[in-house]
């Protein structure tokens, strides 16, 4: 008997199947043995059946064992080829993980030594506005000072411009 290979092991059917014909056929055999006790020709017929059992058991384990380690070597080849296929993507993402590591290392430097240039540059504004204006000297304006800001009349209007208009008649000059 050989039975079928499934994804874990044979299939149970087949093996319980197998099982129960064997265990009815020892059955029989253990009846035959204790009324043949005595007689000859059953003896023998006992003897036979026994050796048929045991040839079948020895067919099956050779069968059986061919075909387990066919299937056992085709699963160590497939988990053998997972693996180095594993350790071949996981070199590869080390590969670039340590490559994106170094060029975020070197962008972040960059950006640093850029930025240490900007700031140096604004400090270096920073001291030339207070050279410029140490040099200036302020002097306070006094409060009754008139600015441009006073010469506007409360209409909102300045004076100039209300003069201006009210002369110029609408059509420009000369026309009528």
């Amino acid at each position: 008997m050989r039975f079928s290979v499934v994804e874990m092991g044979y299939d149970r059917r087949q093996v319980d199947s197998c099982l129960d014909e064997m265990g009815i056929r020892l059955a029989r055999l253990a009846a035959r043995a204790e009324s043949a006790v005595g007689t000859g020709r059953e003896w023998d017929e006992v003897r036979g059946e026994a050796l048929a059992l045991s040839g079948l058991l020895d067919r099956l384990d050779l069968g059986d064992a061919a075909v387990a380690r066919r299937h056992a070597d085709a699963v160590d080849r497939e988990a053998a080829d997972l693996l180095a296929q594993a350790r071949f993507e996981l070199d590869a993402a080390r590969e670039e993980a340590r490559q994106l590591r170094e060029r975020v290392y070197a962008e972040a430097v960059q950006a640093r030594r850029e930025f240490e240039e900007a700031l140096q540059a604004r400090r270096r504004r920073e001291s030339r506005v207070d050279e410029i204006l140490s040099g200036v000297s302020v002097e306070p304006v006094p409060a009754d000072t008139p600015t441009a800001a006073a010469a506007v009349p409360p209409s909102g209007v300045p004076a100039t411009r209300a003069a201006g208009t009210a002369t110029e008649p609408p059509g420009g000059r000369g026309d009528a």
